[in-house]
C-alpha cells in the first residue's frame, strides 16, 4: 500500500466498514444491564467497550496484518508501524451506561504518526463524520452524505465553546479554561466526541479539553480540518500519537490563535 489517494479511498472503505461492525456491539448492550467495571485510572469500562475493539482489532489484523494498533481497552501492537490504526470503541463510556445516546466509536488511521483518516461514528443516533487528508470531510445519517462545513467565527466574543466536563481541568488547567469561559459568547458541557461533529457541521465554534489520550482524539484531527476548521494542542502544536492530551478545536482557522492565547496568557 502507498497512501495514494486510491490507498486512501481503500482505507476510507475499510473504516466504515469498522464503524458499522462497531455498531452491531454497542447497539445491542446500549441500555441493556452491563456489568460496569472500573480501570486503574477509575474510569468505567464494560463488556461493550472491550467486545467491540476486540472485534475492530481482529477485522484489522484480517485486512492488514503489517499495521499497528492502539486501542483504549486492548493496549498497542506494532505501534512503530507505518500505518497504525488508532481505536476508542466507545468514547463517552459514562453516557453509555447512564443510557444517554451521546457516546461514540472513533477510528483512526496514521502514517508516520499524523492522522490521514478519521471517523466519528454515534451508533445510536446513527450519525458518522468521515475525514481523510486532503479531502473535505463527509457528514451521513438517514439522509444521506454530503459534505461537512464548520463555521465563520473569528472572534471569542461570538463564539460557542463545548467541553465535554470542566472537572477535566484542575489548576493553572482550570483557571485557563474559566478565562477562556469568560471571553466567550456561550459555554456548554457535555458531548464526548460528539461535540467535535457538532463543530465540524457548523452549531458550535470552539471545543477545549484536557487529559485526552491519542484514542481520544487523533480520529477528530481529519473531520476538523476536513470541515475548514482546526485542531492543535493549547500551545497551537500539531497533534501527534505522542501530544500530551491538550485538544483545542475551532472551526474558524482564525479563532485559533484567539483561543491559545487566551489559554496561555496569565
Amino acid at each position: 500500500m502507498t497512501g495514494s489517494q486510491d490507498g486512501l479511498d481503500l482505507f476510507a472503505a475499510f473504516a466504515e466498514e469498522l464503524a458499522d461492525a462497531a455498531r452491531v456491539v454497542t447497539r445491542r448492550y446500549f441500555r441493556t444491564a452491563v456489568t460496569v467495571d472500573s480501570k486503574a485510572d477509575e474510569s468505567p469500562v464494560t463488556i461493550a467497550d472491550r467486545e467491540t475493539e476486540a472485534r475492530l482489532r481482529d477485522l484489522i489484523a484480517r485486512r492488514f496484518p503489517d499495521h499497528g494498533i492502539v486501542g483504549e481497552e486492548h493496549g498497542s501492537d506494532r505501534r512503530d508501524a507505518e500505518f497504525v490504526w488508532v481505536l476508542d470503541p466507545i468514547d463517552g463510556t459514562k453516557a453509555f451506561i447512564t443510557g444517554n445516546p451521546l457516546f461514540g466509536t472513533l477510528i483512526a488511521l496514521t502514517r508516520g504518526g499524523r492522522s490521514i483518516l478519521g471517523v466519528i461514528d454515534m451508533p445510536i443516533l446513527g450519525e458518522r463524520w468521515l475525514g481523510a487528508d486532503g479531502r473535505t470531510a463527509e457528514h451521513i445519517d438517514a439522509s444521506g452524505r454530503r459534505p461537512a462545513r464548520s463555521r465563520a467565527c473569528p472572534s471569542l466574543d461570538g463564539a460557542v465553546l463545548q467541553s465535554t466536563h470542566p472537572d477535566m481541568f484542575a489548576g493553572p488547567d482550570l483557571e485557563a479554561f474559566l478565562r477562556l469561559d469568560r471571553e466567550v459568547a456561550m459555554t456548554r458541557y457535555g458531548g464526548d466526541c460528539f461535540s467535535y461533529g457538532q463543530l465540524s457541521s457548523g452549531f458550535i465554534d470552539l471545543v477545549v479539553e484536557a487529559g485526552l489520550q491519542p484514542y481520544d482524539f487523533m480520529a477528530l484531527l481529519p473531520v476538523v480540518e476536513g470541515a475548514g476548521g482546526r485542531a492543535t494542542d493549547w500551545n497551537g502544536a500539531p497533534l501527534t500519537l505522542d501530544s500530551d492530551g491538550y485538544m483545542l478545536a475551532t472551526g474558524d482557522p482564525e479563532l485559533i490563535a484567539a483561543a491559545s492565547r487566551c489559554l496561555k496568557s496569565s
